[in-house]
């Protein structure tokens, strides 16, 4: 068996690490520019993403009521929606500028638990199973990486315990999203979008603990906003009020 170093918390510090250069190198070095340390940042920030959505299907298994799991998420996204288009110029009030990017990842990891739940509940035959699911993308697909991070979401919990099923599954709807993002936003990085492999070798060391720190989840309540108003002041200061992404 391979040694497991990380624990939850230890995930979460990586992926807030990794989303926090990203995020200001976007709003510092805005509109997909192409010097390679900048790719290379991009490509670090890859990692973020993966984490998020693979905790979010561990939280449902470990969660004491995956109700108010849930409903907490869906009230955090309202906030992180402000915070999120003030940090890249994107308007408050969604589809002025089109049907990409218009709100915060944390949209999509709230839609990702409902889904799980109805993929894992025995309520549902599998038409309505299908049919709900594929309402909750459409419902997500405005959000930060869009519809794939529900699919992915529900990849991973569906198949918790077949490592390798888990990652070849979320790395497939990653590629969709690759595919997308290439056609239609810009190429290089829609290819960039595969870099979110590199988490693969860290949650293959997770080892499903969440650790000891219980006031995790209150710190990233706190950190996610605070780092995009961060974020904003800086694009404000650098651009003036411009936007520095798709969506803005």
């Amino acid at each position: 068996m391979p040694r497991r170093y990380w624990n939850g918390n230890q995930l979460k510090i990586i992926a807030m690490a990794a989303m926090t250069l990203d995020h200001l190198v976007s709003v510092m070095f805005p509109h997909y520019p192409r010097e390679p340390w900048i790719l290379l940042a991009h490509s670090i920030g890859r990692i973020a993403a993966p984490i998020f959505w693979f905790l979010v299907a561990e939280g449902y298994y470990h969660t004491r009521d995956r109700r108010r799991y849930a409903g907490r998420l869906f009230a955090f996204s309202v906030p992180s929606h402000f915070a999120y288009n003030f940090a890249f110029g994107i308007p408050f009030l969604p589809f002025q500028t089109g049907i990409f990017n218009q709100t915060s990842v944390i949209w999509a990891l709230a839609w990702g638990l409902v889904a799980l739940c109805i993929r894992q509940s025995n309520r549902f035959r599998e038409w309505q199973k299908t049919l709900l699911i594929a309402a909750i993308t459409a419902a997500a697909f405005c959000a930060d990486w869009s519809s794939i991070a529900v699919l992915a979401i529900v990849e991973i919990g569906s198949n918790r315990g077949n490592f390798k099923k888990q990652m070849s599954r979320m790395m497939l709807w990653v590629s969709v999203y690759a595919l997308v993002y290439g056609l239609f936003i810009d190429p290089v990085y829609g290819v960039l979008q595969l870099f979110t492999a590199l988490t693969i070798p860290l949650l293959k060391g997770y080892n499903c603990e969440r650790g000891k720190w219980k006031g995790m989840k209150w710190f990233f309540y706190l950190y996610y906003p605070l780092h995009l108003f961060l974020c904003g002041l800086i694009r404000l200061a650098l651009h003036g009020n411009v936007g520095v992404m798709i969506g803005g």
